[in-house]
């Protein structure tokens, strides 16, 4: 079996590290895609357990939860009724601590009740304490962080609202806007 060294190794994953396409890191080293991806997969995998390990115990005041979008295989309009619940629309739900910016857990899947629930429970386990949680307006959040915090749960809802004349933009380039917090508790 071949096996690549570890110069460049390191050299594919920091090129992936930097945003370049499996692609472009082909060119650069000239090393097949396939290999590149198997490394990659290796080293997730590798980087999952290290987190899993890692982030247990924490003592957090304050938790930011959110999603980010992404598409497998097709869009969500472009999904037939026989594809598989792994195509289409995904979302990456992360909790993040307020203050370090840390990652705390994170779950890839359908923006459902189930997986939020999956997800918080999975956050519960993690963290030490009634942490402070604030969340966007995803309608299962405050039912979910109720049942795996508990009914005490100190949890709100951030509302983005636009002000007149929001689509401004100010000389650093930033859109003008405000934040507001509404105060939900978990019910």
């Amino acid at each position: 079996m071949n096996i690549l060294p570890q110069d460049k190794q390191t050299a594919i994953i920091a090129a992936l590290v930097e945003g370049c396409s499996i692609r472009a890191v082909e060119r650069l080293t000239g090393v097949h895609r396939d290999t590149i991806m198997r490394l990659g997969v290796r080293v997730g995998e590798g980087c999952l357990k290290l987190h899993s390990a890692m982030m247990r115990d924490l003592q957090v005041n304050r938790i930011e939860l959110d999603e980010i979008w992404a598409y497998v295989g097709k869009k969500q309009k472009l999904v037939q009724p026989g594809d598989s619940d792994m195509v289409g629309d995904q979302y990456t739900f992360i909790a993040l601590a307020g203050s370090a910016k840390a990652i705390i857990t994170y779950r890839t899947g359908k923006r459902t009740r189930a997986n939020t629930e999956i997800f918080l429970n999975d956050l519960r386990a993690r963290v030490v304490g009634q942490p402070e949680i604030s969340a966007d307006g995803f309608n299962p959040y405050p039912w979910a962080a109720a049942m795996a915090f508990g009914e005490q749960c100190k949890f709100g809802v951030i509302e983005k609202a636009a002000l007149a004349g929001a689509n401004q933009v100010t000389t650093e380039g930033r859109k003008v806007g405000r934040f507001t917090v509404i105060d939900g508790g978990a019910k």
